[in-house]
């Protein structure tokens, strides 16, 4: 797998991933994908890339742990907080004019941003009259992220996010402690629907006034991206925002034309 043909393999096993399992990851940076597929060969001991290509292709249990590594699942709670305190000031009031407001956090991973979204949504009182769609790719980490469960072990951390961006209520009225696991309200849980959706070959399926996509745009190659910012664009209302990674940018897309760009932090308000 390590050999001079690594790139060969692995164009092969994308093809097979796409065949069998309709999972269309062509379109992602390679060097990290690559990184990710290499380590797995590795870590669980393949002798050939003939047997790893063969349990990917017949084990759907196996592919499930291919799925699992290959797809990037890094986040926490308020993340970034100088975003999550202009969303608070800036965005999520603006919201506060609908009468329902609808959003997407696309790239979920395992819920720690819909559910930092529905806090303060709480927090604003507009929490009652929102719906949050939470979707990614891999069906294990929407399992996680629907029980709403959070390890205690990160707690400290995610309180101090949370008042870094600007929370005003106590963190720990949100979740109730059991054991190494901390159990989020069911008020928040019940306003995020978490579902599968395939930012590469899925269509768009509501109309949003935001959109989050955070630090997963950075893993696809130039084409691709642009056919997410389409998405995206046909996502949005009017007057809507998209809201973008710190490493990542919608300014040369071909949709750019139709987003105005807010100053400070990766967020983006469609003006066409």
């Amino acid at each position: 797998m390590l050999s001079e043909r690594s790139d060969e393999y692995l164009e092969t096993l994308l093809s097979d991933v796409l065949e069998v399992y309709g999972y269309d990851f062509t379109g992602y940076s390679r060097a990290s994908l690559k990184r990710r597929i290499v380590r797995l060969y590795e870590l669980d001991r393949f002798v050939s890339f003939a047997e790893y290509r063969y349990r990917i292709k017949t084990d759907a249990t196996y592919f499930k742990r291919f799925l699992e590594q290959v797809t990037i699942n890094v986040t926490e709670m308020f993340r970034d907080p100088a975003f999550y305190s202009t969303l608070r000031t800036e965005i999520l009031p603006r919201l506060g004019t609908y009468p329902f407001i609808r959003i997407w956090v696309a790239g979920c991973s395992t819920g720690e941003e819909a559910y930092s979204v529905a806090i303060f949504l709480k927090e604003l009182k507009l929490l009652h009259k929102s719906l949050i769609y939470a979707t990614d790719i891999n069906n294990t980490v929407l399992e996680n992220a629907s029980q709403a469960m959070i390890p205690m072990s990160k707690l400290q951390l995610y309180t101090e996010n949370y008042l870094s961006a600007g929370g005003t209520e106590n963190f720990s009225d949100y979740y109730s402690a059991n054991y190494s696991l901390g159990k989020l309200k069911d008020e928040l849980r019940s306003k995020i629907i978490f579902s599968s959706h395939n930012l590469v070959t899925d269509n768009s399926f509501n109309e949003f006034q935001l959109i989050l996509c955070r630090n997963v745009i950075i893993y696809f190659d130039r084409p691709l991206q642009n056919k997410v910012f389409e998405l995206f664009d046909n996502s949005l209302e009017k007057f809507g925002y998209l809201a973008l990674g710190t490493k990542e940018s919608l300014d040369f897309s071909p949709v750019a034309k139709n987003f105005e760009r807010l100053k400070g932090e990766k967020i983006w308000r469609k003006i066409n």
